[in-house]
């Protein structure tokens, strides 16, 4: 997004707005409530010249705004960081010593790189911001009201009162669509455009061709049942793609750090390391299917079906293996190395 409104808001849109209209904090009133304004949406209004950059603060759009309504800024962020540096430091120093980890300090060390990764790139997201910025379109012709509204990724995240709105587990059902969407406007919105600049007609026609446009949008609908769907810029990028799937395997591969840490019995050892091994394969086979759906396709459907199943079933039984283990751990796992020899542990 800032990429595409760089030009439109002379590169004054940062990254900072972008993670805030992301965030779905950004909405218009309608007489029933109010609708998301999703980044597309808003890049459209940038390049139509329905809204200016320079208005940005009435829409409650400034950085300081945006700021204020964050419950968390750099100061705790970077507290997190250096505790789970520091965890991972004594994690090493462990290793050194030829001290064994236990499953539950395993499972923790696999999530820091994801942690890391994440943070890294969210380090100006605001957080749970929980009162968005309510504004009123501008006024516009019936067709570009149309063409707005059709860029809607979704309604279930919309304020209207309706039944599927404002559930829990709509979010399971926008994470595949946001890229579907996108996909599906670069089609659309050509055709759309040459037909509106093309219309010339007067307010009868214009009326009949938005409701033209209406049902050509309501026509155009996804038939197929998406399971998930890779960022396709990060999915086609040579760099980003291959260290995507060195994170993605890196989860199950922290795990195999306890290939040698006490079991309660010789089958839950196995049973670990099975699973651990069962992780690492099964993302990296499910991370190279672009986009999955339930459309059956021969043997790359089942594929790309099972593989995510196989790593959602590993992922339970480490979870399991790591509270079975409570019940007789290695005593090993308590016992610790003479920190007075290292400087670090004076900081």
């Amino acid at each position: 997004m800032v990429k595409d409104c760089a030009s439109l808001t002379e590169n004054r849109l940062e990254l900072v707005h972008a993670f805030y209209i992301g965030m779905l904090a950004l909405r218009y009133r309608t007489p029933r409530g109010d609708r998301v304004i999703w980044p597309n949406q808003y890049t459209w209004l940038l390049q139509h010249g329905l809204v200016q950059w320079d208005d940005h603060e009435k829409w409650g759009l400034s950085e300081e705004n945006i700021r204020d309504k964050s419950n968390a800024d750099g100061t705790a962020k970077l507290l997190a960081l250096v505790q789970v540096s520091w965890f991972a430091a004594q994690s090493i120093m462990r290793c050194t010593h030829k001290l064994p980890l236990s499953q539950l300090e395993s499972m923790t060390l696999s999530y820091i790189p994801l942690f890391a990764i994440t943070y890294l790139f969210w380090w100006v997201k605001p957080k749970d911001v929980l009162s968005p910025s309510v504004v009123d379109l501008p006024s516009m012709p019936d067709e570009q009201r149309a063409v707005f509204e059709s860029m809607a990724v979704s309604t279930v995240f919309d304020d209207e009162g309706t039944g599927k709105q404002g559930s829990f587990w709509s979010i399971w059902y926008l994470t595949p669509r946001v890229f579907e969407k996108e996909a599906a406007d670069k089609v659309l919105l050509d055709t759309q455009q040459r037909q509106l600049e093309a219309d010339e007609k007067g307010p009868i026609r214009r009326i009949g061709r938005a409701a033209n446009l209406n049902a050509r949008i309501s026509s155009y609908k996804s038939k197929e049942t998406v399971v998930a769907h890779w960022d396709p810029d990060i999915y086609r990028s040579k760099f980003l793609w291959p260290m995507s799937c060195i994170f993605g395997a890196s989860f199950g591969a922290l795990h195999l750090i306890s290939w040698d840490t006490r079991f309660p019995t010789p089958f839950e050892s196995w049973l670990w390391r099975v699973a651990a091994l069962v992780s690492i394969v099964s993302m990296l086979i499910f991370m190279q299917f672009e986009k999955v759906v339930l459309r059956w396709d021969g043997v790359k459907t089942v594929v790309s079906l099972v593989s995510p199943l196989l790593y959602l079933v590993s992922r339970v039984v480490m979870i399991g293996g790591v509270i079975a283990a409570f019940r007789a751990s290695d005593p090993a796992v308590y016992e610790t190395y003479v920190v007075s020899t290292y400087w670090i542990h004076i900081i």
